[in-house]
């Protein structure tokens, strides 16, 4: 049990602090973790059910944005007249989120899970090799992005943290640079408050359908918590196109193993 614990706090740490670098949350590290060694057939079987695996993931995703988002306050990197919409737009969509996965099977999951983290991936590629406004850390008062297109984004964001257990930053964080102009560091900020909120959400919701296993969910959000706080320090001395390069490889590594083990089921 100790070993258990230990190890669980080290994936925490882990989790925590590549997460917040790259304004994930973590849950794109959790769930395969989880499906991999986690679940029936892994190492240490904690989860039983899909479910189970999206809730608890979801409990250290929203330990890492918290985290990670008090951090990035103190920095003063948060865009809050963006942020705060945002994050109320997420909440129907991880309420929704919650139910939906309910009817999904474990190979259902490695097999969508993986073909969303290959298109995640690719997109991040493409991301990293086009310019963006890379080492603008700040925005001005009279900065301006279209607030409507946000907030819809916002509510998909909400639904992919809720059925897929992750923080739905794979999702924003290019948005909000591509589509919205938002720095990069600037939107890595703000989408981990929106992950804070939209997780929180999200973990109520499991948490009445009694979907998140305690043990392993305190001990890696306690890692998580650790770990963001040195994601927001390391993500103030590293260019914008080394995050983006290391999330678009970790997800494409990531994407093809789940797909291969969601199809040998």
């Amino acid at each position: 049990m100790i070993l258990q614990i230990l190890l669980f706090l080290l994936l925490g740490i882990g989790v925590g602090t590549f997460g917040t670098l790259v304004g994930i949350g973590g849950g794109l590290i959790c769930v395969p973790v989880f499906i991999l060694f986690l679940s029936e057939g892994g190492v240490y079987p904690y989860f039983h059910s899909a479910a189970q695996i999206t809730g608890t993931s979801l409990v250290v995703v929203m330990a890492n944005a918290l985290s990670g988002t008090a951090a990035y306050i103190r920095q003063k990197r948060v865009l809050f007249r963006a942020a705060v919409p945002f994050a109320l737009a997420t909440l129907p969509g991880a309420i929704l989120g919650s139910y939906i996965v309910d009817d999904f099977s474990g190979p259902m999951l490695d097999f969508y899970f993986g073909i969303f983290l290959l298109l995640m991936a690719l997109l991040m590629g493409w991301n990293a090799t086009h310019s963006h406004r890379a080492e603008v850390t700040e925005v001005g008062p009279d900065f301006q992005f279209n607030q409507w297109i946000g907030i819809g984004a916002s509510f998909f964001v909400g639904f992919l943290s809720s059925i897929f257990g992750i923080g739905g930053g794979v999702v924003h964080v290019p948005l909000m640079i591509y589509l919205l102009g938002f720095p990069v560091h600037v939107a890595t900020a703000t989408s981990h408050f929106v992950l804070a909120c939209s997780s929180l959400f999200g973990v109520i919701s499991h948490f009445l359908l009694h979907h998140i296993v305690w043990l392993p969910a305190i001990c890696i959000s306690l890692g998580a918590a650790i770990g963001a706080q040195l994601g927001a320090r390391i993500s103030q001395k590293m260019k914008s196109k080394v995050i983006l390069v290391l999330l678009s490889c970790a997800m494409f590594a990531l994407g093809l193993r789940l797909i291969a083990l969601g199809n040998t089921h």
